[in-house]
């Protein structure tokens, strides 16, 4: 058996030598940070909607961009506004309201970090306002919410990038390459999962204990939800209840669909039927902690996706695509090819029959199917590709979306492909709510 090494297979698959993650990552490096220094007008000036705990941490990153600057944070609870200012100093400016940071002249895009039931109003106010958009999945919270984004980003010119990165990782641009080329064949099922087993991976984030109607401003909170009383766990655990969040299909469905999308070129899938229960999590929430889907795409394939609450083991998240001679896993920061071609003939059992039947079926079949090499294009045997140590897709992902408020060329996540991934993952809690198969149309973006 030949070894798929890197060599042969880069030879086989006529790609370039700087196919393996670690150049393909050192060379983006050295024409991103290595190039010219930025001019003052390309500095860009940021600023947070959200600073909850993806806020934060997306900001962490897209200020390590060079040429990006912080200047403004807007968050519903005064405890995260006070914590910006000691995270990235004193003249940052923060609200409560983040219309004031629209209005200001000295922001050029922010960044959206809130619960899903305000992307859609907070995108719009900003690309309105002139501002450039990167918006945390899932893009949408309601169906309605796609088509006004979209058009909003069309009327106004505005620059929108959704926040699902694998769409700008090394590994998934990788295996996108690798399964164009043939690696595993003609593609026909692909699992994904994601797994968590603890009570913060089940969102039970830590509620402050100066939480109050005075520290935060539940109203704005609410916003379009269903006005109740106050209420700490919902502010601060909103991904529980489907009145702020979309549930694990919002939360992590969207990733896996992203990245499916992404490698196979595909625009969403046409039918869905999901199954989920509250297995463990019984603490008032109304969304699932364990879901699993299978979704069929005119492509020719079918997605699996499962994600678990109560997994009973650590936090795992992959995607593994099926192909007519072989697989592909998609791990962490790796992607492993293992390529096992079928036979070109159909093969023979025949020792059942008589000596004489036996030989003279052997004979007629090596006459139908002369003996020869049974690879395929590619060789058989298997390979892994690892992204460089300290990897972050992330960081590309903001990489990227700055390039483009830069050059007002098209991002690697716009609305269009935004929806789509959230329209598709928000198809398993519509099956699961009406307990039936539910169907979408993937071209004109629209429930059947």
């Amino acid at each position: 058996m030949t070894i798929l090494n890197r060599r042969n297979f880069l030879k086989a698959a006529s790609v370039t030598a700087a196919g393996s993650l670690a150049g393909t990552k050192l060379l983006a490096l050295a024409g991103r940070e290595g190039g010219r220094p930025l001019a003052a007008n390309d500095h860009i000036q940021l600023a947070l909607i959200g600073a909850g705990i993806q806020g934060q941490g997306d900001t962490r990153t897209a200020i390590q961009v060079p040429g990006v600057k912080l200047v403004a944070v807007a968050d519903c609870y005064q405890g995260r506004l006070d914590h910006s200012k000691e995270l990235w100093g004193d003249d940052i400016f923060t609200t409560k309201h983040y219309e004031e940071i629209l209005a200001r002249k000295d922001v050029d895009a922010v960044l959206i970090a809130t619960p899903d039931h305000w992307h859609k109003k907070a995108a719009i106010d900003a690309m309105t306002a002139g501002k450039d958009v990167y918006c945390e999945k899932p893009m949408i919270h309601l169906y309605s919410d796609g088509p006004e984004m979209i058009e909003a980003a069309r009327s106004t010119g505005r620059i929108i990038q959704i926040g699902s990165q694998r769409v700008s990782s090394a590994v998934y641009a990788k295996a996108k390459e690798l399964l164009a080329a043939g690696a595993i064949g003609e593609l026909n099922l692909v699992n994904a999962r994601w797994d968590r087993n603890s009570a913060m991976g089940a969102w039970n984030y830590t509620v402050p204990l100066d939480a109050s109607p005075e520290t935060c401003d539940w109203p704005r909170f609410l916003g379009t939800a269903p006005k109740i009383p106050w209420n700490a766990e919902h502010f601060f655990q909103w991904r529980k209840w489907k009145a702020y969040g979309s549930g694990v299909a919002g939360d992590l469905f969207v990733h896996l669909f992203s990245g499916t999308h992404f490698i196979t070129g595909a625009k969403g899938p046409t039918r869905a039927v999901a199954s989920g229960a509250l297995r463990f999590w019984k603490d008032g929430r109304d969304v699932p902690d364990v879901m699993l889907g299978i979704f069929d795409y005119p492509e020719g394939f079918n997605l699996s996706l499962r994600v678990n609450f109560v997994d009973g083991g650590e936090e795992s998240e992959g995607l593994i695509f099926t192909g007519s001679e072989g697989t592909m896993e998609i791990a962490r920061n790796t992607v492993s090819v293992n390529r096992s071609p079928r036979q070109k003939g159909p093969n023979y059992t025949v020792f059942t029959y008589t000596e004489a039947m036996q030989k003279e079926l052997i004979a007629d079949y090596e006459k139908k199917y002369p003996r020869e090499r049974e690879t395929g294009a590619l060789p058989l045997g298997s390979d892994s590709y690892v992204a460089p140590v300290g990897y972050s897709d992330s960081y590309d992902h903001f990489h990227n979306f700055f390039d483009s408020v830069r050059s007002r060329n098209p991002v690697v996540e716009d609305a269009v492909f935004g929806y789509r991934a959230a329209g598709a993952a928000l198809l398993a809690n519509l099956s699961y709510e009406k307990d039936a198969v539910v169907h979408w149309d993937p071209e004109k973006m629209k429930l059947v």
